[in-house]
This record gives C-alpha cells, structure tokens and sequence, in this order.
C-alpha cells in the first residue's frame, strides 16, 4: 500500500537536500510522535549507504519494534533522492523515498515528497493509516526547521 504526502518548504533545495542527509534531522521531524533509538552506538552524522538498526518508541516512552533503516542513494534523472528500503518487527517493507525538487511556482522554495510503501500482512492498512499520520507529522516539522535555521 502506498502512501505519498508534498510539502513546499520555504528554503532552496540545496539546503533541504543537505538537511535531509543529516541524521539529527530525522531526530527533530521525527519527535516527539517517534523516537528512534540507535542499537549500536548512534548513527552518523551524515547518513552514508548502509543498514542502521534502531528500536523505535511511540512518543518517546512506548518500545514499538525494532527497525532497519536503509539509506540507499538512487543514481539516475533525479539528482536529489533518498531511499530507506527499511522493514522492521512487524513490517516486512517500509520502502520510503524521499524527493527533493525545486518548487515551479515559488522562487527559491523546495517541493519536498515523502513516498512509502509498505507491508505488514493484515495489519498492511493500519500501518499506511500511521504512516499517513507519521508523514503529515514529519513535514509540519520540517516547516518548523525551515523557519529555525
């Protein structure tokens, strides 16, 4: 089941780019709905290709499962796209792509996409449902680091 969910962030792309590849912003987007937790250590400073398990918590206090965040970085047309083919204690497919493209219609501004696909059996609905939810919540955060930084 797929979900996708746009936002137009009022910085230029370039910005949004290196701000997505930094792992503290998944940090800030992501709390206080989820925290994710590092099982080894913390993760980079920048996210470099690979596979990152970490154990996620509702809201900062509720253990929900573990899950493997893998950051891959698509080569082709689009120059600024980030991929977490990730899956975790309960999803077997969180496939999340991130795109970042300068917006047409407002100079200087970012059209920032979350796609994800997911997996998770009968529970496939409730899950898209949360990531829906989980989405929205991340951009409204992103909006907020726009005007932070």
């Amino acid at each position: 089941m797929r979900v996708e969910l746009t936002t137009q962030i009022p910085r230029d792309p370039e910005w949004v780019w290196a701000t997505v590849k930094r792992s503290d912003t998944l940090d800030f987007i992501a709390k206080p709905l989820i925290v994710f937790r590092p099982d080894a250590g913390s993760f980079p400073e920048v996210w470099t290709e690979g596979d990152y398990r970490a154990t996620m918590w509702l809201i900062g206090i509720l253990p929900i499962g573990k899950q493997t965040i893998g950051i891959r970085y698509p080569e082709g047309d689009e120059a600024r796209v980030l991929r977490d083919d990730g899956h975790g204690t309960m999803i077997s497919v969180w496939d999340h792509w991130i795109f970042v493209e300068p917006a047409s219609d407002a100079e200087g501004a970012t059209n920032y996409i979350d796609r994800v696909d997911v997996k998770a059996g009968w529970l496939t609905p409730l899950v898209a449902a949360f990531a829906r939810l989980f989405y929205g919540h991340r951009q409204k955060r992103w909006q907020k680091l726009a005007r932070r930084d």
